[in-house]
This record gives structure tokens, C-alpha cells and sequence, in this order.
């Protein structure tokens, strides 16, 4: 496979990155695409449905994150395999973890329906809550296909293929805003469904998303040799205890961090409406530019993988401190953007003078924000390439939940220093997490190189 020929010079390793992590960008900006897209639609609609998809799109994305950060297993167990040539393991994975998939499917959609039975208990406004769970109750539909989907998408990445992943995003994001248009807004004889229209145009979708990396796969001829059809396989529970050896840990990380985010957001709130919107301007920034790092933690989860599979550690322990390092830059690059444009880009998100000033200093906080989470989620994907996730899952629900809330709301709520105190706290949480993984990384990738570490344990 030519994304993993040797490339010994640092160029030729972060070549080999870029080839990888490019269709990869591509594909989280078409998923922030179909997010953006349900949000404008909805809200041409009225408050209703815009207030029902806002509450019923947050009850899905924590319960959903977790079954999605469980399948992320699949890409590191696939990068091993592939790595070390044993082609037909890569095949038993998939098997196994489409059994694996569908009972997450299940759980989650369980899931959902708790928390949506807890709507009115947290404050949601009572006329909200039906129409948000009847939008809960059409997406659910589409859970069973887009868990399997990532188990095929998380499969083709680890066998370094992410192209597939970029044409089949793209053919989701036409297929979700053309639903929402039919559905929500009752197009070409259908009637109109609003809200309900918006969560049944995503289950469609997530069908669609399903076929259409099904049929890729079954056709092209660069799977054939993982054999992925051969046979009927049930169950095995010798692999889906590996499987969730690996995905558990990844999904409570991003619960973890998804909570952390949504916790901070609730802080703001108590700060007023000009600090909610102008932490709503800050946030949205930093996670466009965050797609870049995401996307190379993910080629990086694939390449340290792959190399490791292959036995070459001096090589995979380079590739990964490469990696870690090019999404530093990343982010310091988009830190000295901010620097430069901070206020033309609040500017265009508001004309609120107030809003405006507030979000300027919240997006200087941001460079130092955006630099240690690119520094961190590096070093998180380089760890998922060593199969390193159990003491990433601790250093991260210390720092985020020991360190960033508890002092975010200290600083901004209890000492009554405002949403740029929040923005310190959170910065020193991430500040922390960068730190451990960082150290974690270094120790772990010495340790396979045959030097004892000291955060041995994994």
C-alpha cells in the first residue's frame, strides 16, 4: 500500500499523514455540514423546531458519542492486522464488530429514551419536550445503519484506505439536506414534518450512508483480500472482549469531553445571554479549526498502527511524535490567525457591540486553548495506535473533571470573575490533559522500544 511505504525523513512521515488525514477533513467538515444545515432549516422554521432539533440534537450527541467512540476500536485493530499482514484477522474483526454495533445501537437507542424521559426534570421548557422526542424517535431509526457504517468506515481507515470515507460524507450531506428539504418543509407531495422531517431525513441518510459504503466495498477490489464476506460468523466472545478492551475506554473519553464542553456552556449561562453568545462564538471557532488535528489524530491512530503491526517501534515511535508535533503547528497557526483577525471574526459572527467585545477576549484566550487541544488530541491518537486507551481514559476524566470544571467554575461562578475566568479554567484543563498524554506517549512508545516506563499499566 503506497500510504505506508517507508518513509524515513520527517517530510516523507508527515507526507504520509497529510495523504491520509486529507479526505478525513473533508469528511468531519461535511459532518459539521449536516449539523449546520439542520440548525439554519430548523430555524426557518420557527422556535419550536428550532428549540425541538437544539434539545433533541444534544440528547442524541451524548448518548451517540459513546457508541461512536466504542467503534473507534475497530481502526486500530484493523491498522495492527493489516500492518503485520494477517489480511483475514482484519475480516473477523469487521464481523465481530458489526455484532458489536448493532447491540450499541440497541443500548443507545435505550439511552436516548431515558434521558428524553428526563427532559422535564431538568428544566427543559415543557412545550419543547414532545416535539424533541418525537425528532429523538425518528432519528433512532437510523442508529442500527450508522453504527454499522462506522464499523466498515473505521475499518477502511485502519487499512490506511480514506478516500471512501471522504465520497461517502459528501453523498450523506446531499442526501440529509435534501431530505430536510422534502420532509421538514413538505416538498414534492410529502407533508410537512418540521422537526420530525429533520430527524427522519438523518435516519434516511445514515441508510443511505450504509449502502453506499457497503456497495464500495463489496465492488472495489482492494478489500477483497480481508475476505470480509467469507462466511457467517456469529458471535465470538474471545474478540468482542478485545474489541471492548480497546472501545469502552474511547468512549467514556468522549463522553468525557463532550460533557465537559456542554457543563461549561451550562456555567455560561449562568453568566447571561451576552456570555452564552459570545462562548457560543469562541466555541464554534476553535471546532472548525479543530477538524484539521482530528483528522490527523485519526491518521495518526492508523499509521503508528500499521507500523506497529509490521514490528518497526523506532519508526512508529518517530511517526507519532511527528504527528503530535504537525498538529501543534496546526493550531499555532490558527492561534496566530486569531491574533490577527480576532476582531473581523467576531465581528462576523455578531453586530452586538457587547457580544462582539466579549467574544475578542474569549478568542484571545482561544490561542492558547486551540494550541494545547491540538497538542492533546495528538497525543490521544498516537496512544489509540499503541492500543493505549485505559490510562487516557483516567488522565482524561482527571484533567477535564478533577481540573478544568471544578476551576472554570470557581473562577467564573464562585469568585464571580466572568466568562474569561471560565475560559482559564478551561484552558488549565487542557493545558493538563496535553501534559499527561504527552508524557504518556513518550513513556508508552519508550517502553515498546524495550525501556520500563513509569505509567506502566495499560
Amino acid at each position: 500500500m503506497k500510504e505506508f511505504r517507508h518513509n524515513p525523513t520527517v517530510l516523507g512521515h508527515a507526507a504520509a499523514l497529510l495523504v491520509l488525514a486529507g479526505p478525513l477533513i473533508v469528511n468531519n467538515l461535511a459532518i459539521a455540514g449536516i449539523g449546520f444545515a439542520d440548525t439554519v432549516m430548523a430555524g426557518r422554521l420557527g422556535t419550536a423546531d428550532l428549540a425541538a432539533v437544539a434539545v433533541g440534537g444534544s440528547v442524541w450527541a451524548v448518548a451517540f458519542l459513546f457508541g461512536l467512540g466504542v467503534l473507534m476500536a475497530m481502526s486500530p485493530m484493523a491498522a495492527h492486522a493489516a500492518g503485520a499482514g494477517r489480511s483475514e484477522e482484519v475480516g473477523i474483526y469487521t464481523r465481530q464488530c458489526l455484532w458489536l454495533s448493532q447491540g450499541l445501537a440497541i443500548l443507545v437507542a435505550l439511552a436516548i429514551a431515558g434521558i428524553a424521559s428526563l427532559l422535564d426534570d431538568i428544566g427543559v421548557d415543557p412545550s419543547v419536550i414532545p416535539l424533541a422526542n418525537r425528532y429523538l424517535a425518528a432519528i433512532a431509526w437510523g442508529l442500527p445503519a450508522m453504527y454499522a457504517y462506522l464499523t466498515l468506515r473505521y475499518m477502511s481507515e485502519g487499512v490506511g484506505w480514506t478516500r471512501p470515507v471522504m465520497y461517502v460524507a459528501a453523498i450523506s450531506l446531499v442526501v440529509n439536506v435534501f431530505g430536510n428539504w422534502v420532509l421538514m418543509y413538505g416538498k414534492l407531495g410529502f407533508p410537512a414534518m418540521g422537526a420530525v422531517g429533520c430527524g427522519a431525513a438523518s435516519a434516511i441518510a445514515m441508510w443511505v450512508t450504509l449502502a453506499v459504503m457497503a456497495t464500495y466495498i463489496a465492488r472495489h477490489p482492494r478489500y477483497r483480500e480481508f475476505k470480509l464476506a467469507a462466511v457467517f460468523e456469529p458471535p465470538r466472545v474471545s474478540v468482542l472482549k478485545d474489541l471492548l478492551g480497546l472501545g469502552l475506554p474511547i468512549g467514556i473519553s468522549v463522553v468525557s469531553e463532550a460533557g465537559l464542553f456542554s457543563a461549561v456552556a451550562l456555567l455560561m449561562g449562568a453568566l447571561g445571554a451576552t456570555a452564552v453568545a459570545a462562548h457560543q462564538i469562541a466555541i464554534n471557532y476553535a471546532a472548525t479549526m479543530f477538524m484539521v488535528p482530528l483528522a490527523l489524530h485519526s491518521a495518526l491512530t492508523i499509521r503508528v498502527g500499521h507500523t506497529l503491526g509490521r514490528g518497526d517501534t523506532q519508526a512508529a515511535r518517530r511517526i507519532g511524535f511527528i504527528g503530535i508535533g504537525m498538529c501543534g503547528v496546526v493550531m499555532a497557526v490558527s492561534a496566530l490567525v486569531l491574533l490577527i483577525f480576532r476582531q473581523p471574526i467576531a465581528s462576523f459572527y455578531t453586530v452586538d457591540p457587547q457580544v462582539r467585545d466579549l467574544a475578542v477576549s474569549l478568542l484571545t484566550m482561544g490561542m492558547l486553548f486551540q494550541i494545547f487541544d491540538g497538542l492533546q488530541v495528538g497525543a490521544a491518537g498516537a496512544l489509540r495506535g499503541y492500543k493505549d486507551t485505559r490510562v487516557p481514559m483516567v488522565l482524561n476524566f482527571a484533567s477535564y473533571w478533577l481540573g478544568a470544571f471544578p476551576l472554570a467554575w470557581y473562577l467564573g461562578v464562585v469568585s464571580d470573575r466572568g466568562p474569561v475566568a471560565v475560559w482559564a479554567g478551561l484552558i488549565a484543563g487542557l493545558m493538563l490533559t496535553a501534559l499527561t498524554l504527552n508524557l504518556r506517549y513518550a513513556l508508552v512508545s519508550r517502553r515498546r522500544l524495550g525501556t520500563d516506563g513509569i505509567l506502566d499499566g495499560a
